[in-house]
């Protein structure tokens, strides 16, 4: 090889991902973009300039999923640079939201619209995740998982600027206080939404291909887990997204309003904010256990394919 020391699984020419040098980047940039978003916040407010508003969606939307890719980058390893990572970041945030848009155009409300939004959006990201990491080697349900979070980044950044420009959108001109607290909901809840599930959907179909006789070898292995841990993130996706109307339901139950609601079509003020009040505090649990749930799949997904992979090795 020439003196040149290159692993097994690297291409001629390419500058690979080899053992990751972990430099903080991700809470640097986290904590310099929070001050960058609270200066525009100011400025915005003090100048009134409506310019302003796409450089506050921006920040709002990317910094927590941009993030989220920087602690990827930082760990992954293989045949991958840096700068393919972010590309994938955005290639798949882009194509995510135009694939689930076209998906969702027809569907209506009814009582399957958030299993139905669950399905959509997460096969979507699968075939994104698939086809961006068809080369990627050596596999593994860890990088797997990290670049499933990229996907999932990606698709949660460009999802969220669509909400906090709707969310600007006010009756009387741009809506900065609705604008900001959209955003500031969507970053903190980002990295248990897209970015979990995918990545339980990424660990699972790189934990398969691990399997193989040559795992530097790129492509995958396919299994019916990769399906289940597919139908999983589906369903835990459809889960957060009916969390408002599930809590409402328990607070209706809970509060003894539910015939009351059934039979006058509304109710009274005392126990229409005793079923609020009640449906915020369920609402809030809803997402913690759901939350729970993802990183408990999650983890379990990555410690059965390493539990496997150190026995192979045996």
């Amino acid at each position: 090889m020439d003196g040149e020391d290159r692993t097994p699984w690297q291409a001629p020419g390419r500058i690979a991902l080899g053992a990751p040098e972990r430099h903080g980047w991700w809470w640097k940039t986290l904590l310099v973009g929070w001050v960058l978003w609270l200066a525009t916040i100011t400025v915005t407010l003090l100048t009134r300039n409506p310019n302003l508003v796409p450089t506050l969606i921006l920040l709002g939307s990317f910094l927590v999923p941009f993030c989220a890719v920087l602690f990827a980058v930082e760990r992954l390893r293989g045949n991958v640079t840096a700068l393919q990572i972010i590309l994938a970041f955005f290639v798949s945030g882009v194509a995510g939201v135009l694939g689930a848009s076209l998906l969702e155009a027809n569907l209506h409300q009814s009582l399957w619209l958030y299993g139905l939004v669950g399905l959509i959006e997460e096969f979507v990201k699968g075939c994104i995740l698939v086809v961006l990491g068809w080369r990627f080697a050596p596999k593994s349900a860890t990088q797997g998982a990290l670049l499933g979070a990229t996907v999932g980044a990606g698709f949660a950044a460009f999802e969220s600027a669509g909400y906090a420009f709707n969310a600007a959108l006010g009756t009387h001109g741009i809506d900065i206080a609705a604008l900001l607290q959209t955003e500031v909901i969507r970053a903190l809840l980002a990295p248990v939404g897209h970015v979990l599930w995918t990545a339980i959907i990424g660990a699972a179909l790189f934990g398969i291909a691990e399997r193989r006789e040559r795992p530097d070898d790129p492509g995958y292995a396919w299994s019916i887990w990769v399906v289940v841990a597919y139908l999983g993130a589906a369903a835990l996706h459809a889960l957060w997204d009916s969390m408002s109307s599930i809590a409402s339901l328990l607070a209706l139950i809970a509060t003894g309003s539910t015939a009351q609601l059934l039979q006058y079509g509304f109710l009274l003020r005392r126990d229409a904010d005793a079923v609020q009040s009640l449906s915020s505090v369920l609402y809030v649990c809803g997402l913690i256990v759901v939350s729970l749930a993802g990183v408990v799949t999650l983890w379990a997904v990555i410690r059965r394919h390493r539990t496997r992979a150190r026995r192979r090795q045996v």
